[in-house]
């Protein structure tokens, strides 16, 4: 069964999510973008071992400790090819990462089967990860909300793609956002204004 510690960290409150199954001590980590240090302490207190970084995307709140606790760790990471064409400015400097992954990729990571959905809008290479009834959904999906595609390699015409494809997803998920609270796909479903 899936356990997940989240951590809310850094000026833009991401939420960096360890993951793994409950008879693994390996982990994963899901967007650090912030205090690389805290995160390791987390992982020290919870007895893991770090297997993976998986990227939702490059923006630099999303990225920001994954040089640090890789350089630590020795771990993969995974982020979507598309968004290297994201500037500079928007990710920290160049991104890092040791493999990639697409629409459809599954991975096996910390006794866990993954599940890579492609979601661009808040940039191109937005992807939310789908473990059993769980939907990590990075800056695509909010509680009653979604990305922001003002930034350069955003577009709405992708997000509302995007958005649609969420809406038509059977299974009542529960939905852990990049930033704020978690929430159902199924209330999203009813009273998020961008999934109608």
């Amino acid at each position: 069964m899936l356990q997940v510690h989240a951590l809310t960290l850094g000026a833009y409150q991401v939420n960096c999510y360890i993951i793994h199954d409950e008879k693994s001590t390996s982990c994963c980590v899901i967007d650090p973008g912030y205090e690389a240090d805290t995160i390791l302490d987390k992982l020290s207190e919870l007895g893991l071992t770090l297997e993976a970084i998986l990227l939702t995307h490059g923006h630099f709140d999303h990225v920001g400790a994954v040089r640090d606790i890789a350089a630590d760790t020795d771990c993969q990471v995974y982020l979507c090819a598309d968004d290297l064409c994201l500037p500079t400015n928007l990710t920290a400097g160049k991104l890092y990462y040791t493999q990639t992954y697409a629409e459809g990729t599954r991975l096996h990571l910390a006794g866990l089967d993954i599940t890579v959905l492609q979601t661009p809008g808040h940039t191109p290479g937005s992807v939310c990860l789908l473990i059993g009834d769980s939907l990590f959904s990075g800056d695509t999906l909010f509680a009653g909300s979604c990305g922001r595609t003002d930034l350069p390699g955003g577009s709405w015409t992708d997000m509302q793609n995007s958005l649609k494809r969420m809406s038509q997803i059977e299974a009542n998920l529960w939905v852990l956002p990049g930033h704020g609270e978690s929430t159902m796909l199924a209330s999203e479903k009813k009273y998020n204004p961008y999934l109608r």
